[in-house]
């Protein structure tokens, strides 16, 4: 837990799930320099916060937790976020209802007087986002993006030049920075260029000649990446109507090979990413809408009940927005070990450096590798009964 002290008080924070041992905080010198500049900290007048106030992106819930009061509409594109937001809130005492929350995949609001943009990793999430606002903001609004240095760059500073309005950055403050841009009321709205469609070439083995669909801010969104390609050339074999689980399913090409495969298994596609998983179904639906399958946006696979899988395929990241952490991975792993069935088996595909094999055995109690090539290696651990 870690302390953000404002105008508006002192306020401890955590990410989500939460974990003692977790040294990364739940907010950013970028979230900080935001609240400064809305309280008039920063050397111009307050920003009057009494209309409706939209937050996007915000990480862990720290901007939202602080604004609390003013009842602010948080848009985000994380299910682990959004349980931050609402832990955050309950800590710091507020009622039951003092935000609404929304997802990337909502309708946003029909007006919005005051947008905050904490920016996120993803360029083509930002645009898509900033695409799905701007008929909402008017000539008054206020627009103000926040970020770490390493975080804007000069084609942040288009997406919301092209986008919104005249664009301008501060000062750099703690390597952070805002962005503050103007509405223009006689800008022309256009729809993003999202989703994306591509086919999946012949050497993706099981997957050769799907189509993956792809919504803003899903990795490799405009090619197939080769980590999953591979996976995809030694994708594991399931049997009648096993219950398959492509867990951190991206544009969910895996599970939907799986499920052509095999069209009697019954595929269940979990991500943290409210993108992610509107992909995974779009991928199926185009692929292999005869099978059965269910969408998740779920914290890994918490919500699935003990010893009901048969097969897990998990190809996990190992970035959290900024921060290289296994904390991703263990976390599913320990998910898929409480979700197999007695004789289930995970199967992972990563880097060879990551060293999946070492916890995947720690786990399991067996672990062995079930195809490997010069950068990836592709691990099966078995629940034994």
């Amino acid at each position: 837990m870690n302390r953000l002290s404002t105008s508006w008080g002192a306020y401890d924070l955590t990410r989500f799930p939460e974990d003692p041992r977790d040294q990364l905080r739940a907010w950013s010198a970028a979230d900080a320099y935001l609240l400064r500049h809305l309280a008039g900290e920063e050397g111009g007048a307050p920003v009057a916060l009494d209309g409706t106030v939209a937050v996007l992106g915000d990480r862990w819930g720290a901007l939202t937790t602080v604004l609390a009061a003013h009842r602010p509409i948080q848009i985000t594109d994380s299910f682990l976020g959004r349980q931050a937001t609402l832990a955050n809130l309950e800590r710091a005492g507020h009622a039951p209802d003092p935000a609404r929350l929304l997802t990337t995949r909502d309708a946003p609001p029909e007006r919005v007087d005051v947008l905050l943009v904490r920016v996120p990793k993803s360029l083509a999430l930002l645009e898509d986002q900033l695409h799905r606002i701007a008929p909402s903001l008017h000539a008054g609004t206020v627009v103000v993006g926040t970020g770490m240095v390493t975080e804007i760059h000069t084609s942040t500073l288009e997406l919301f030049e092209r986008i919104i309005g005249p664009t301008r950055t501060s000062l750099a403050r703690q390597k952070a920075r805002l962005i503050h841009t103007t509405p223009d009321p006689e800008r022309v709205h256009e729809s993003g260029p999202w989703p994306r469609r591509y086919v999946l070439p012949a050497d993706s083995g099981a997957g050769a000649g799907l189509t993956a669909v792809n919504h803003a801010g899903i990795f490799c969104a405009d090619r197939l990446d080769i980590g999953t390609r591979f996976f995809l050339q030694h994708l594991p074999a399931s049997h009648g109507d096993a219950h398959v689980v492509d867990l951190g399913c991206g544009n969910g090409v895996l599970g939907t090979a799986a499920a052509v495969a095999n069209p009697e298994a019954r595929v269940t596609f979990v991500d943290e990413s409210y993108q992610a998983v509107a992909s995974a179904e779009a991928t199926f639906h185009a692929n292999a809408a005869a099978a059965k399958a269910e969408f998740l946006a779920g914290d890994a696979l918490t919500a699935m009940p003990a010893a009901s899988v048969d097969l897990v395929l998990n190809n996990p990241p190992f970035h959290s927005h900024q921060a290289t952490t296994d904390a991703t991975a263990q976390r599913m792993f320990r998910g898929a070990r409480a979700a197999l069935r007695p004789g289930g088996e995970l199967w992972v595909v990563g880097n060879r450096h990551l060293g999946y094999h070492v916890r995947l055995k720690r786990l399991f109690g067996n672990v062995e590798v079930a195809a490997s090539n010069r950068k990836f290696v592709i691990l099966r651990a078995v629940l034994r009964p």
